[in-house]
């Protein structure tokens, strides 16, 4: 067998390989993901304190690092970033100089530890919602945080229940929360109150959601990102 067919069968069985899983890129210890829809291209947070900007279909177009943080998620904004920091915190940067502000969380009664830190995030109207690590469905929780001039204000409280919220994303008044301990999509009612539709994912370390057109993208804390179809997952046009 010729040597360029034998290779070109590498290359494609590669090919196939890779979406066969979902994978469309490498990075260490991806804990959150959002889509930026002013560049139209993704921007992935991890546990080393640094981000990464990918275009759509996966290509690494720019990493930075902001310092000794532990990301675990983030928001794209026109013009920042915000992360979600596991001790307890907002990072707001700026997208075009990279200058940061450490918001602590202050507010409303609420318990951060080493085992059940920040864990998602999600933004609707002015008032970003943090998932807390938890173990036990009583301690399921999510802070609703308003931005103040030199700290972030719990300014509301949610029990949901979901063991292990790594991940949200807010559409239309419902909350997309990933838990990667069931491996399951969550889709919360803000308005009931309540869980009103589950998902079974495909096993794997979820730890961010996000949405661009008719795709969705999770934020994988093994190093990868995956990309699924709207449709793959039973998911109507957002």
């Amino acid at each position: 067998m010729p040597l360029k067919f034998i290779l070109l069968m590498i290359l494609t069985l590669s090919t196939y390989a890779k979406q066969s899983n979902h994978t469309i890129a490498t990075i260490a210890e991806a804990s959150g993901i959002a889509y930026c829809p002013t560049t139209q291209s993704l921007v992935v947070a991890n546990d080393e304190g640094a981000f990464y900007e990918l275009s759509l279909e996966g290509e690494i177009l720019s990493k930075y690092t902001l310092g000794d943080y532990d990301l675990e998620g983030v928001v794209c904004h026109d013009k920042t970033f915000a992360f979600a920091v596991e001790d307890g915190a907002l990072l707001i940067v700026q997208r075009d100089t990279r200058q940061s502000q450490y918001l602590k969380l202050k507010g409303k009664k609420f318990k951060i530890s080493k085992k059940s830190g920040i864990e998602g995030i999600a933004y609707h109207k002015g008032l970003y919602y943090l998932s807390i690590q938890a173990k036990k469905k009583k301690d399921a929780k999510i802070l609703v945080v308003k931005i103040k001039k030199n700290h972030a204000k719990v300014i509301d409280i949610i029990s949901h229940g979901i063991i292990d919220a790594a991940g949200l994303q807010y559409v239309d008044k419902t909350l997309y929360i990933v838990s990667d301990k069931k491996d399951t999509l969550y889709l919360y009612s803000l308005k009931k109150n309540k869980v009103t539709r589950k998902i079974k994912l495909d096993k794997f370390a979820q730890e961010g959601i996000t949405f661009a057109g008719n795709h969705v993208y999770f934020a994988d804390d093994k190093g990868t990102v995956k990309k699924y179809t709207l449709l793959e997952l039973g998911l109507n046009a957002l």
